[in-house]
């Protein structure tokens, strides 16, 4: 009996250790599961400010709640405000448009010569093409033509809200059953013609293809199948570039966005063009400006279209 007195009066060397380092001993919750043990007041206290934290969660989450009906209620009381000082640093004003009655066509007839990665690649290119329209200062007559197969499918998978896009035109139909043949151009880079001015009573066709190469001048081949228009954008004229001279169709959709609004086919290219592709000016004279636009030290862009780029048009 005296031993067993002796035993619960002497403390463990355990717990004398945990005392001096300042570590609480080891405790047992009433469901039998070990609490904390072996902590330091470091430990100790962060673990309580996160239990804190958690405590006080839905007294935070009831303050931010009346915070906004206080809020709402002051701009009820206060409508004028809401439409004075207070709104115009909320929205940007925004810019008079005025719209262009030129036609810009994606011709989306190549879908059986795609692979699905690059179907998904033309699918973020007429997203960006569309994005770009709207904000335009002049947005044009927007048409997407032939829309069926891999690229529908993305489209239904991908971004569901498609259906509800404003300001465009979306067929299933080829665009030649759209547009008379007369004020049709396809726009691509082995047409011999180069295109000087846009003409606002034309519909200008961009290929809506992205094949790495592998079907060169296709483009071409249909429009002179078709008995139709076809130029090139005057990129040789204004730009001498490090790399190929292939752009992707948000690319050109953009490059004739920015002449709408600048007048300028120079003005457009430089707008556009990646600083990746090493685009430098020419002069007058046919040589190189000494300024050349510096590349872009990384291969990855915010944008996925920048760095893969469709076939054709080629400008």
């Amino acid at each position: 009996m005296a031993d067993d007195t002796v035993k619960s009066e002497a403390p463990a060397p355990q717990e004398e250790e945990n005392r001096e380092n300042g570590n609480s001993p080891q405790t047992e919750t009433g469901n039998g599961g070990a609490a904390t043990q072996n902590l330091s007041k470091r430990q100790r206290k962060k673990l309580l400010k996160q239990q804190k934290w958690e405590e006080e969660r839905e007294l935070r989450k009831q303050k931010r709640k009346e915070r906004k009906q206080q809020r709402r209620q002051q701009r009820q009381n206060n409508p004028e405000e809401e439409g004075g000082e207070a709104q115009s640093f909320r929205k940007r004003p925004r810019r008079e448009v005025t719209p262009s009655s030129l036609r810009l066509v994606v011709d989306c007839s190549f879908d059986d010569l795609m692979l699905i990665k690059d179907v998904r690649k033309l699918h973020k290119q007429i997203q960006r093409c569309y994005a770009e329209n709207r904000r335009a200062l002049h947005p044009v007559q927007f048409y997407l033509t032939s829309i069926g197969g891999q690229l529908k499918q993305s489209m239904d998978e991908k971004d569901k809200g498609w259906v509800n896009w404003k300001d465009i035109h979306i067929k299933t139909e080829h665009y030649s059953d759209l547009v008379a043949k007369e004020d049709l151009v396809y726009l691509t880079s082995d047409s011999p013609n180069v295109l000087e001015e846009l003409d606002q009573k034309k519909a200008y066709v961009i290929g809506g293809l992205v094949d790495h190469n592998h079907h060169k001048g296709i483009t071409f081949e249909r429009a002179k199948e078709l008995g139709i228009e076809h130029a090139q954008l005057p990129l040789s004229s204004f730009v001498k570039m490090n790399s190929r001279k292939v752009l992707a169709v948000n690319h050109v959709f953009e490059i004739i966005l920015a002449y709408l609004e600048k007048g300028s086919w120079k003005d457009a290219f430089f707008t556009v063009l990646p600083q990746r592709k090493g685009a430098v000016a020419v002069d007058q004279d046919g040589g190189n400006t000494q300024e050349k636009a510096e590349e872009d030290s990384g291969s990855d862009s915010d944008d996925d279209t920048a760095e893969q780029t469709a076939k054709e048009p080629k400008t």
